[in-house]
């Protein structure tokens, strides 16, 4: 594709330092594009000696012979306004200055006299500000200007020998800096370039062969379009060299708060304990302005006044980095069962997929390798060491407040609960709160582990900080979901982790009294859970809301994983069944919106010759359209209620008032259904005595509408029973 050529016509450029190398190349092209060129150049040698006319006006005549526009100028950049009146004087005006001067006094650090330093300054830094300050009033009045500071590799990174070049080299991009804020609502724009040039302060420096390809003519064209009316680039660092270009940026990482709370202290020690934090730059963030970076403070200080869902500086906790990556997040769905041939699936394990997600369960793995890498287990059981061999995992809670992240790091705060002394084992209770990168809370995870043989030491029997399991209702299983694992399943799981030999050496097992590895109870429950979310959630991670598990058997890979299920309101009571009998008891997931598979769950959930409280509610609708029946245009709407009692009750009532009839069951063949209702029995009675808003409970979340949301607005007058409970 050609584009239409960049013209300056009727543009007065200033290019200072222009009698060799980039200046040279800068002036040559411009004059070649239209403008008119002050050739500036002092004359003197690269250590800023001397002066003369000769480099200036060779230039000058090169660009009259080719037909353009220019004039020399033999002024000090540090007398900048003398240039810019040499503009004024000869065009009447000036739109471009390029500060390309520079010298090079190079000595040790050490070494640097006061004349090095100052000299280097002031041609560099200063010359660059008084020339670029004496266009500046031109540039506001005309409402445009561009202008072009020069920096170096040298600034950025430093160098050897060049203390006083480096230092005015990065002054430079803070100048830069300011003059675009403040030129901005001006338009006058300003960048650096970062040239990497043949000229005659780098040709005794630079290797012969690259000396050869570093051609200023390859930089100049990066410069011509900063300074056209067509660029919007405003105080950018742009590199360029060969025929090479690239833009930098300034970045921070995530960083850490070093006190949790606005009245701590901040020792040495903390500064020490948390230094690979403050260091780490494996993800990173952009700030464009001081304000970001001051906003970003007070979020900080934020965390510190309110630091209740913040990681603390307990004395009883331990915090840890982790990082999670999609490649984590689908190695995890795999180890779990989830499928390719389950399309809901993919979400798990297609990271380009619209609704990637992690598997909400992923989100014990942090906790559980911070728990493992802390010393917790080591020093927990009092006058007893903990042999990994003896440890097993016996219960499990996780509560989600947000969804995990498919990539970043996330911060786990270890803490020990309680230990409990069962006789013959013990039982460490550890709790896990993980955070984000912005300090909010993911989830809390309760871990109770296990430790045979341990028991015996004089400690407690119970704990009051235990979330206890709780077994399901006694009644046949609302579903049940099969799902045969393999034989690699616990050498897949465990690069997730959790490496502990007894799950993949057959002598290691054999140690701990099992006839080969066994399956990680994590695994088994992730198997379980994904069954639940499956038939009762729509496999939405969002809907994820709890859970807790009792691990009672343990599992060997290949064998058939059973999952039944029983669904009470939104608490889905579920126990998970291999071949030495129940593996997983007690448990249950608590969702935050039930949503049926009917592929997987069948009739025996909905009840409808129970009675429900909230049965008199559809009972007198029906007697108020019987006896107004102008109540049914006013509505003009079919609704479906779904209610849901305690008991895992689930009764369908169908409210048409288009053709005036209310009805338990689904709606009749050809009728549209216009809003569907979700709603718990008790909160029903509740919003029919006026006791419980309607718009409150959709908030809470405790009235599910899907549809015509708006005609449910209709149903006040009818809603208002009258009827006493």
């Amino acid at each position: 594709m050609v584009s239409k050529e960049l013209r300056f016509d009727g543009k007065v450029v200033v290019v200072t330092g222009a009698g060799a190398g980039l200046g040279r190349a800068y002036a040559l092209l411009f004059a070649s594009r239209g403008a008119s060129v002050i050739v500036n150049d002092l004359g003197g040698g690269r250590d800023g000696t001397g002066k003369g006319s000769k480099a200036a006006d060779a230039v000058v005549d090169e660009i009259k012979k080719s037909g353009g526009i220019a004039i020399a100028d033999y002024n000090s950049v540090v007398d900048g306004d003398k240039i810019i009146k040499t503009a004024l004087d000869k065009f009447g005006r000036v739109d471009i200055v390029i500060n390309n001067a520079g010298i090079l006094r190079d000595k040790t650090f050490a070494r640097i006299s006061d004349s090095d330093w100052d000299l280097v300054h002031n041609v560099h830094l200063k010359g660059s500000f008084k020339t670029s300050q004496a266009a500046w009033p031109i540039f506001r009045k005309q409402n445009y200007g561009r202008i072009i500071v020069t920096s170096s590799n040298s600034g950025l990174y430093g160098n050897f020998g060049q203390a006083n070049y480096s230092a005015a080299k990065m002054g430079l991009v803070g100048l830069c800096n300011t003059m675009a804020i403040e030129g901005g609502k001006y338009n006058i724009h300003c960048n650096v370039i970062v040239p990497t040039a043949a000229s005659r302060l780098t040709q005794d420096i630079l290797p012969p062969d690259l000396y050869q390809e570093l051609k200023p003519e390859l930089i100049a064209p990066v410069v011509m379009w900063l300074c056209h009316e067509d660029c919007t680039e405003n105080g950018a660092i742009i590199e360029s060299a060969a025929g090479w270009a690239t833009k930098y940026s300034l970045v921070r990482g995530p960083g850490t708060i070093l006190r949790h709370s606005i009245n701590d202290i901040v020792t040495p020690e903390d500064v020490k304990n948390r230094w690979n934090d403050v260091t780490n730059i494996e993800k990173t963030e952009q700030l464009s302005s001081i304000q970001e970076a001051t906003a970003s403070l007070l979020e900080h200080l934020d965390k510190m006044r309110n630091p209740a869902n913040s990681p603390t500086n307990d004395s009883n906790q331990e915090i840890y980095k982790h990082h999670i990556t999609a490649k984590d997040c689908i190695l995890y769905s795999l180890s779990i069962g989830a499928s390719v041939t389950n399309e809901s699936d993919l979400k798990y394990l297609y990271e380009n997929s619209e609704t990637f997600s992690v598997f909400p369960t992923f989100a014990i793995i942090p906790g559980q390798m911070a728990i493992f890498s802390s010393s917790m287990l080591e020093n927990a059981i009092p006058g007893k060491s903990v042999d990994l061999v003896n440890v097993l995992h016996g219960e499990q809670y996780l509560e989600m407040f947000k969804t995990m992240p498919t990539d970043g790091a996330v911060t786990n705060s270890c803490r020990l609960l309680d230990v409990i002394d069962k006789g013959r084992n013990a039982i460490i209770l550890i709790g896990v709160d993980t955070f984000d990168e912005n300090g909010e809370k993911i989830c809390f995870g309760q871990m109770s582990v296990v430790v045979v043989g341990a028991g015996g030491f004089g400690g407690k029997r119970k704990s009051e900080k235990t979330i206890d399991p709780i077994d399901p209702p006694k009644r046949s299983p609302d579903a049940v979901v099969e799902q045969i694992t393999s034989q690699d399943q616990a050498a897949l799981y465990r690069l997730n982790g959790d490496s502990n030999p007894l799950h993949i050496d057959s002598m290691f097992a054999s140690m701990g009294g099992f006839t080969r590895p066994i399956l990680h109870g994590l695994c088994s429950l992730g198997f379980s859970a994904r069954h639940v979310l499956n038939t009762f959630g729509n496999n939405n991670p969002a809907n994820f809301k709890a859970l807790k598990c009792r691990f009672s058997k343990p599992v060997y890979p290949g064998e058939n994983l059973k999952t039944e299920m029983w669904r009470q309101g939104n608490r889905i009571f579920f126990q998970t069944s291999a071949q030495s009998g129940i593996v997983i008891s007690g448990a249950y997931v608590d969702l935050n919106e039930v949503v049926f598979d009917n592929n997987s769950i069948s009739t025996p959930a909905i009840n409808e010759s129970t009675k429900l409280g909230s049965d008199v509610i559809f009972e007198t609708m029906l007697s108020k359209i019987k006896s107004t029946p102008e109540i049914i245009k006013k509505i003009n709407g079919v609704f479906q209620y779904n209610v849901s009692a305690d008991d895992g009750t689930v009764k369908v009532w169908t409210c048409d008032f288009k053709n005036g009839d209310v009805y338990e069951g689904d709606p009749k063949s050809g009728t549209k259904v216009d809003t569907y209702l979700s709603v718990n029995d008790k909160d029903l009675i509740e919003m029919a005595l006026g006791k419980l808003n309607p718009q409150a409970a959709f908030m809470k979340g405790k009235l599910k509408i899907k549809g015509n949301i708006m005609l449910t607005q209709k149903l006040k007058d009818i809603m208002s029973s009258g009827a006493k409970y």
